[in-house]
């Protein structure tokens, strides 16, 4: 083979080689970068996996132990206002997880963060000791006063009960549509700003407004006046902790001060 034609033979094959190297880099980070993307792809699904599973577990402990906490003391499964108020507060609870679960898995995660171990502060601990220990006695109590026949609340009280649980789990949802800082602790996220539209507009506080309307409907809701009396001793609670997170917002939240001074109502619209 004459010399000049295996030079360039040679040359060419350089150049295709050259040609081909920039190729095979573009090819090998583009494998890479979308081999990275999908494992963050798998482990996102993963952990939404765990939450919802999470949710769900938690959720149908919690109607199984609120259902013990009806029938046992009541001692019977023939308690008609204990089975309406626990298809309410069940049916309303799915509604929401999956409200949350498809607009907003951030707050779910927030909101499934709750009771005395997840508060940081000791007085948050022991409000939140005093009226989870509140809640289990607005269920046992009515119970107990169903069985004993302490009381007796007519159909028209029990129907204004289940309105007002029903009327609290809306204004609820609500709020959780309108802040999804809305946590289940005292705190404040990284990025969170000072929410002013929609119910917190009318009060500053809209899920201790909300969750009084479905407190005060719970014992109604279970044929029961006692139950009231357990409402009577969790409310002092129930400020201390309302309080205490606005001193903990005005110092820690910026822009709550000012916020304070344009929504002047607390708890109750043109009122408290």
């Amino acid at each position: 083979m004459p010399a000049n034609l295996m030079l360039h033979r040679i040359a060419a094959r350089w150049r295709f080689c050259l040609k081909l190297r920039p190729t095979v880099g573009r090819l090998a980070v583009s494998t890479s970068v979308r081999l990275h993307t999908r494992q963050r792809v798998v482990r996102a699904d993963g952990a939404m996996t765990n939450l919802n599973t999470k949710a769900w577990l938690s959720l149908t402990v919690l109607a199984i132990v609120m259902g013990l906490l009806l029938f046992v003391p009541a001692w019977t499964v023939h308690y008609w206002q204990a089975w309406v108020y626990l298809s309410i507060f069940t049916c309303a609870s799915i509604l929401t997880t999956l409200y949350l679960m498809r607009y907003d898995p951030m707050l779910l995660e927030r909101r499934m963060r709750a009771g005395p171990t997840a508060e940081r502060q000791p007085a948050q601990r022991l409000i939140m000791l005093c009226t989870s220990i509140g809640f289990i006695a607005l269920l046992v109590v009515p119970a107990l006063d169903y069985r004993f026949g302490w009381s007796a609340v007519p159909l028209g009280g029990v129907v204004v009960g289940d309105i007002l649980v029903v009327t609290g789990f809306y204004f609820i949802s609500l709020v959780y549509r309108e802040n999804t800082f809305t946590s289940a602790t005292i705190e404040v996220a990284e990025d969170q700003k000072v929410i002013s539209t929609g119910p917190y507009a009318i009060v500053r506080h809209p899920m201790y407004a909300s969750a009084s309307l479905y407190l005060l409907g719970t014992p109604l809701a279970l044929g029961s006046y006692w139950g009231l009396v357990v409402l009577g001793a969790m409310m002092p609670f129930l400020l201390w902790r309302l309080f205490d997170e606005e001193r903990f917002l005005a110092k820690n939240l910026p822009g709550y001060t000012e916020y304070q001074k344009r929504v002047r109502h607390r708890l109750v619209p043109f009122g408290w």
